[in-house]
C-alpha cells in the first residue's frame, strides 16, 4: 500500500516517485504495490486534463515503468486519452507490459468534485490474474456506490483494490471504513483501499489507507497525514483470500485531525509553490495566533515572520501578547507601526473628505495599511503572505478587502470561530504557545476605541450555527427561524452572507476542512435578485 503525496502536474517526477516505492516495496518482499487514484497526473489535474500533449506526456510515463525492470506488480492510476475522450483510469503493470485496463464508472459531481466536465464513464468490470487471485479494479467514487462492487462480485472478483484520491473533511475517515465495510460485506470480497496524503490548493487529503476483510473487520490502517508504504499480508486459500489482521494506525480524533488539516495544506501549498518561507500580521488576537502556531507547525519557526502593525486604538495587552507568542515559536518578530502610514493617508484624503463623518471608511484604512506592510515585505523577501481571516468572518463580510484579506493563501478560511478557539485550546496542550489571555478575552478588531466583535455581530455560539444551517446545509431563512433562531438575527446574517459574495471571490484560497467551502465547493452568483425567506 502505497500512500503518497503526488504534485500535480508533474507527471516525470511522480512517474519517478512511483518507481521509487516500487523497488522499496519490492525489496521487502512485497508481490504488487497499489497507489492512489491518478497516480502519474496527481488529483485533481483540472484543466490540465484539456491540455494536448496530456497524452503524449502519459504515455511517456508508462513506457517507463514498463521498460523499468521491476519484479513487483504496479497498480495505478492515470488519466488516458482514447479517440479524443479521456478517462479516469486505473492499470495494472507487470512483467514490462500494461496488462489491463479499468475506467472509473461513478463519476462524481458534487462538492468539491467536477470529474464531468472532464471525464468519460467506463462501463464495465475489471479482473484480472493477480498471483492466482481474481482481482478487480475500482476507483474512489466507485466504491462509494453500490453497483460497481457487485457488477465486480458478478464477474468473479475474489479481492477489491480501490484507488482514491478522497479529500478530507472532519469526520470523513470515519465515513469512510463504515461504508468500506458495507461494501465487503456485500461483495463478499476484502478491499483495499489506499488514499492519497497531502494539499493541492484548498484540498487536503489525509491518507488513512485501510483494507477490510470480506466481514467487513478492519485489517490494516496506514497513518493519516503522512507518506507511507506499508506491508499488507494476504493468503489465497480455498477459493477466498484470507487477509491477515496488522497493526492499525490510531485513528484521529476531530481536533486532531483538522488541525493536521491545517498544518498539512499550509506545508504543502507552500513548499509545492516554492515560497521561501510566510509573513503574517500578528495582531495579538486569536486568528493570527492560531495561524502563526499552523505555520510554524507546518514549516519551522526559521521559515516564519510575524510582524505587529500597531495602531492608536492597539492594546498594550494585544503588543505584549504578539510579542511574547512569537518569542514562544521562536520565529522573527517585528512591530511596525502604521500611524505615520495612516496620517499620510489621510492628510491626501483630507481636502476629499471635508465634511464627511467618520465611519468604517478609517478603520477599513488602518487595515490597508497592513495590507501594503505586508506585501511589501513579501515582495522585498519572497514569503508567501498568510491572512488570517476565519470563516465566519468571510462569511459575513467582516474583513476588508485589500486589508486583511491581502495575501496569497488563508489557513483558517473554513474555519468557524468558535472551531478557532477549539483549536487553539488544542494546540495548548501540545505546549503552551498561545498565551492564555489570547484565547479568554472577547475577540475585537482593535479599529476602534473600545471595540468588540460582538459590537455588530451576534454571539459567535449563534452566529456559526446559522451559518451552519445557512452555508453548509443550505436552508432557508425561514428554515433557520423554525428551529428556534431569532428573526432579526437571521434575516441580518443571510443577508450579510448574500451581500458579500464579491468579497470572497476576491478572498485567497485556504484549506478546506467542511463538507461546504467558500471556494469551488459554494458557487453563488454575486450578481442575484433573490430574496431572501422560504
Amino acid at each position: 500500500m502505497a500512500q503518497i503525496n503526488p504534485l500535480v502536474g508533474d507527471i516525470p517526477g511522480n512517474a519517478e516517485r512511483i518507481l521509487e516505492q516500487a523497488r522499496r516495496a519490492e525489496a521487502q518482499g512485497a508481490d504488487v504495490i497499489v497507489f492512489p487514484e491518478l497516480t502519474l497526473s496527481g488529483y485533481p489535474p483540472e484543466d490540465l486534463l484539456l491540455r494536448p500533449s496530456l497524452a503524449l506526456r502519459i504515455d511517456r510515463a508508462l513506457d517507463q515503468l514498463k521498460q523499468a525492470d521491476l519484479g513487483i506488480v504496479l497498480v495505478l492510476g492515470y488519466p488516458k486519452v482514447v479517440a479524443g475522450r479521456v478517462f479516469n483510469m486505473a492499470g495494472v503493470v507487470a512483467r514490462g507490459q500494461l496488462v489491463c485496463e479499468y475506467a472509473k464508472q461513478c463519476l462524481p459531481n458534487y462538492q468539491v468534485f467536477d470529474e464531468v466536465r472532464y471525464f468519460v464513464p467506463g462501463d464495465s468490470a475489471c479482473v484480472f490474474d493477480l498471483k492466482g487471485v481474481p482481482t478487480a479494479l475500482t476507483i474512489c467514487e466507485d466504491i462509494w456506490q453500490p453497483g460497481p462492487v457487485e457488477q465486480a462480485r458478478d464477474a468473479g472478483a475474489k479481492l477489491m483494490l480501490n484507488l482514491n484520491a478522497s479529500p478530507f473533511h472532519k469526520g470523513k475517515p470515519r465515513e469512510r471504513e463504515q461504508l468500506l465495510a458495507e461494501r465487503a460485506r456485500q461483495g463478499h470480497m476484502p478491499i483495499v483501499y489506499v488514499n492519497q496524503v497531502g494539499g493541492q490548493d484548498e484540498l487536503v487529503f489525509d491518507g488513512g489507507s485501510v483494507a477490510v476483510n470480506a466481514q467487513g473487520d478492519l485489517c490494516r490502517r496506514l497513518p493519516a497525514w503522512q507518506e507511507s508504504l506499508e506491508l499488507l499480508q494476504a493468503n489465497w486459500h480455498d477459493g477466498s483470500v484470507h487477509m491477515a489482521h496488522q497493526a492499525l494506525a490510531p485513528q484521529q480524533q476531530d481536533l486532531d485531525s483538522v488541525y493536521q488539516a491545517l498544518v498539512t495544506g499550509t506545508r504543502d501549498y507552500v513548499n509545492k509553490n516554492g515560497f521561501k518561507g510566510v509573513v503574517l500580521g500578528l495582531s495579538g488576537g486569536i486568528d493570527s495566533a492560531l495561524t502563526l502556531a499552523i505555520a510554524v507547525d507546518a514549516l519551522g519557526p526559521e521559515r516564519v515572520t510575524a510582524i505587529m502593525m500597531p495602531f492608536r486604538y492597539t492594546s498594550e495587552l494585544s503588543q505584549t501578547d504578539a510579542a511574547e507568542q512569537a518569542r514562544r515559536m521562536g520565529v522573527r518578530y517585528h512591530s511596525l507601526s502604521i500611524e505615520p502610514m495612516y496620517e499620510a493617508f489621510m492628510a491626501t484624503l483630507d481636502p476629499v473628505f471635508e465634511g464627511a463623518k467618520r465611519d468604517t471608511t478609517e478603520e477599513n484604512l488602518q487595515a490597508r495599511c497592513r495590507g501594503v506592510l505586508l506585501m511589501a515585505w513579501s515582495n522585498k523577501r519572497g514569503d508567501l503572505v498568510l491572512t488570517t481571516g476565519n470563516k465566519s468572518e468571510l462569511a459575513v463580510g467582516y474583513s476588508t478587502l485589500y486589508g486583511d484579506m491581502a495575501g496569497g493563501f488563508d489557513a483558517l478560511k473554513d474555519v468557524p470561530k468558535t472551531l478557532v478557539f477549539e483549536l487553539s485550546r488544542h494546540r495548548n496542550e501540545q505546549g503552551e504557545v498561545i498565551p492564555p489571555s489570547v484565547i479568554t478575552r472577547p475577540p475585537s478588531a482593535e479599529l476602534a476605541p473600545d471595540q468588540k466583535d460582538e459590537d455588530s455581530l451576534p454571539p459567535y455560539e449563534v452566529l456559526d450555527q446559522i451559518l451552519a444551517l445557512y452555508v453548509e446545509q443550505d436552508c432557508s431563512a425561514e428554515a433557520i427561524i423554525a428551529r428556534g433562531f431569532e428573526r432579526e438575527d437571521v434575516e441580518r446574517v443571510v443577508r450579510l452572507v448574500d451581500i458579500n459574495e464579491y468579497k470572497r471571490r476576491q478572498a485567497p484560497i485556504g484549506v478546506r476542512i467542511t463538507q461546504r467551502g467558500f471556494g469551488r465547493d459554494r458557487r453563488y452568483p454575486i450578481t442575484s435578485g433573490w430574496k431572501l425567506g422560504e
